[in-house]
Formats: structure tokens, sequence, C-alpha cells
């Protein structure tokens, strides 16, 4: 599962073109991207919240929820205040298709089983967005407020990576 996520992203990141200069995502595509992958860790954590009974994860859950609903606030206030229409686009397109199918999966598993595989997924998950903000789409930002907001997001995915870590190696 882990590894489909990020093969997933990971794909979606290179069949947009943002691995070239040339066809690196605009600010627009970029808003969307970052909101996108807010949205499903938001919906993530609704569905832990759902099915665990294991506190680590439910803290964990409620942490996601919580952090990823305050930075997509701050992304829509921004666009609004830059009069920007975040723009789907083919990576915004992936990610909500793999983020269904993982959804769909987690759906089937229970107890250890599911606790396990969320916090999995969430590990893969913040890995490969970490990476996204970082080597793509913080550099190809033109607008600065939506570059430190990006920043700001990638801070926070990096410190929620080191959170699902820990987390994971404490799930038996």
């Amino acid at each position: 599962m882990r590894r489909f996520l990020i093969a997933l992203s990971l794909a979606a990141l290179a069949s947009s073109g943002v691995a070239y200069a040339a066809d690196a995502p605009n600010d627009a595509q970029i808003a969307h991207i970052a909101y996108t992958a807010g949205v499903i860790d938001i919906s993530a954590a609704q569905q832990a919240l759902k099915k665990s009974h294991n506190p680590k994860i439910i803290s964990f859950a409620e942490e996601m929820a919580r952090d990823h609903k305050a930075v997509n606030d701050q992304a829509l206030a921004l666009v609004k205040q830059l009069g920007v229409t975040p723009e789907d686009n083919a990576t915004s397109e992936a990610l909500n298709k793999g983020a269904k199918a993982e959804a769909a999966t987690l759906a089937k598993l229970n107890g250890a089983a599911f606790d396990k595989a969320y916090i999995a997924n969430e590990v893969a998950f913040h890995k490969t967005v970490d990476s996204a903000l970082s080597d793509v789409l913080i550099p190809s930002a033109h607008n600065a407020k939506l570059k430190a907001l990006l920043k700001q997001g990638l801070a926070l995915f990096t410190e929620h990576l080191k959170h699902a870590e820990m987390v994971a190696g404490e799930i038996k």
C-alpha cells in the first residue's frame, strides 16, 4: 500500500511535467496541489477517528485533522486575498485518485491491521508530500506569500512525518 501511494504520487508529479522547469506548475496549480494534499490527510484522519480504538492513532489523527484544516484555511484565505482560483491539474487529480483507492483499502481493515496500514500510509504520504514541496512546489512558486505558506506547510509536514514514524514504531 505504502509503495503504491509513493509510486502514484511520484508518477503524478512526473506525468504532470513538474520535473521540467519549462513545464513547472503555475501558482494556481501549486495552490490546488497543496490544498488537495491537506484535504486528503484530513479525510484519512477522519477515517481513522471512525475506525481506530488505539489512543495513539486517535491522537495522531486528531492532530492531522486539526493541523491540515488550519493550513488549508490559511491557503483559502491567501488565494482569496490574491484573487487566484486554484486550478485542478493532473497531479491533484492523481493524488485524489490514489487517496480514494487507499481509503477503500483501509475501509476493509479493522483493529490492529487498520492501525498499521493507516500509520504506514501516513508515513509514506508525508514523505511524498515533503519531497514534492521541497523539490517542486516551493521552487516553482512565484508569489512570495504562496511560497511562504508552502514553506510553513513543509515545516508542518516534516513534523508530522517524524510523529507518524514514531507512532509506526510503537504500533505492534
